[in-house]
């Protein structure tokens, strides 16, 4: 009945129906048609009846579609009810809901994937009143601290009380730090913790992140030892081809039974190309040997000044003669206790390489500056030189990796090498067209 009708609509009809019957009722009364007045009105009472039990269902309906909604139940299926038009609107709301949870399960279960394939332990809280609970703690975290996925604070203060008592602590505020945690009776390891609170409707969440730094530290000398590799058997190849080409080329003209003058001509560039290949081949074991076998620093007292200036020294016939000009902007002295000859032997290293990147410019300038921060020496060397390219900027300091020709590609990490040894660093910068490297070391 009225099944194309909207719910408003058939409830007016029937109200209008249930009047109508109750004037027809009266009309008939009043001429004595009792029997057909006293129909009438059973008929009313029982549309009646049908209305309320109409409005029931419907408001049933509604009733159990919300809380299914409220609750995040979306296992109905109203296919079977398409053909009522009134619920329209409801069935698309209820699919729609449908629909943006199942999609929001499915990024759920694909962000927890990732976050339980990352060999980092990750715990995040989620505060709730006063209390911390855990909203989500991943498998690495799991498994490395053998910890069972507990739900409550107070089970993980249990199992893990040197990292739950370090975040208590600082009150559960962003922390940045290296703490030890000694798991099932097991030797003490060392990881660097970073956390992060941050709010997002109306809930605030606390990320915990621990990474082992035995593993950061196998990672990159992984990766170390994988472009060091790169870069030596490039090198050997690059020699090691030719030499067996010529070998080969040799071994055949010595099968001959005459040898032409031309084939003398080729024996002897052969040999003399096969030589020039294995001195270039035992310079670079050389200078290989030289990074592996750097001397400890034999330190003594001298002065900054005393360094620069012979390191100038050396290089200005060089800077003369490529026509470039050198600013020592170093005002003050400070005495250093340092290997003197390590250091200027980085002092010009670091000047080699700038005077090579202004060989192409026409404004040739280095400049040359110090100062002194928080008990550091910091030497800067500038240069108005193309600087290194974005793209290998992260290779500037691997052994025997060079742009240029001529060059053996050890200058940088020998320079690099020798500051670490002395407890500091070296590092490069690239500034409005100016390459600067900046070496630091403990006064």
């Amino acid at each position: 009945m009225f099944s194309n009708f909207k719910i408003y609509n058939q409830i007016f009809v029937r109200i209008l129906i249930i009047l109508i019957c109750f004037g027809c009722s009266a009309y008939v009364f009043q001429y004595g048609l009792i029997y057909t007045s006293i129909f009438i009105c059973v008929v009313t009472f029982l549309i009646i009846v049908e209305l309320y039990l109409y409005i029931k269902n419907a408001f049933v309906f509604y009733d159990k579609t919300i809380q299914a909604i409220l609750q995040n139940d979306f296992s109905a299926d109203f296919s079977k009810h398409k053909s009522f038009t009134s619920y329209a609107s409801l069935f698309k709301l209820y699919e729609n809901l449908k629909e943006n949870q199942n999609e929001q399960i499915s990024k759920d279960i694909i962000y927890r994937s990732i976050l339980n394939n990352i060999e980092t332990g990750i715990l995040i809280l989620q505060k709730e009143k006063e209390d911390w609970n855990i909203f989500l703690m991943n498998d690495y975290f799991s498994t490395h601290f053998k910890v069972p996925k507990v739900s409550k604070w107070h089970y993980l203060k249990n199992q893990l009380p040197s990292l739950c008592s370090i975040i208590e602590e600082q009150n559960f505020n962003e922390i940045k730090t290296s703490l030890q945690i000694r798991v099932n009776k097991q030797d003490t390891q060392t990881f660097v913790m970073q956390s992060s609170r941050t709010r997002t409707f109306h809930q605030e969440y606390y990320v915990v992140l621990l990474d082992s730094i035995q593993k950061v530290v196998e990672k990159k000398e992984k990766e170390a030892w994988i472009n060091l590799m790169k870069v030596i058997s490039h090198e050997l190849l690059n020699s090691l081809t030719p030499i067996r080409s010529l070998s080969q080329n040799l071994h055949e003209l010595v099968q001959q039974e005459t040898l032409s003058n031309e084939d003398l001509d080729d024996m002897k560039q052969s040999v003399q190309t096969m030589l020039n290949r294995s001195n270039h081949l035992q310079q670079f074991v050389e200078s290989y040997r030289k990074l592996a076998m750097l001397p400890t620093p034999q330190k003594e007292k001298v002065a900054l000044t005393e360094i620069i200036q012979n390191g100038l020294q050396l290089m200005t016939p060089l800077f003369k003669k490529e026509n470039i000009e050198v600013y020592n902007l170093v005002s003050f002295n400070r005495w250093l206790f340092v290997d003197k000859l390590q250091l200027e032997q980085v002092l010009i290293n670091l000047l080699t390489n700038s005077m090579y990147a202004l060989s192409n410019k026409t404004n040739r300038l280095i400049t040359l500056s110090a100062e002194t921060k928080e008990k550091r020496l910091f030497i800067t060397i500038t240069d108005t030189g193309n600087g290194v390219e974005p793209e290998i900027e992260d290779k500037i300091f691997l052994p025997f990796f060079t742009t240029r020709k001529e060059g053996a590609g050890i200058g940088l990490t020998l320079s690099k090498n020798i500051i670490e040894a002395h407890g500091g660093y070296l590092t490069y910068q690239n500034n409005d067209g100016k390459t600067t490297f900046v070496i630091c070391l403990m006064e």
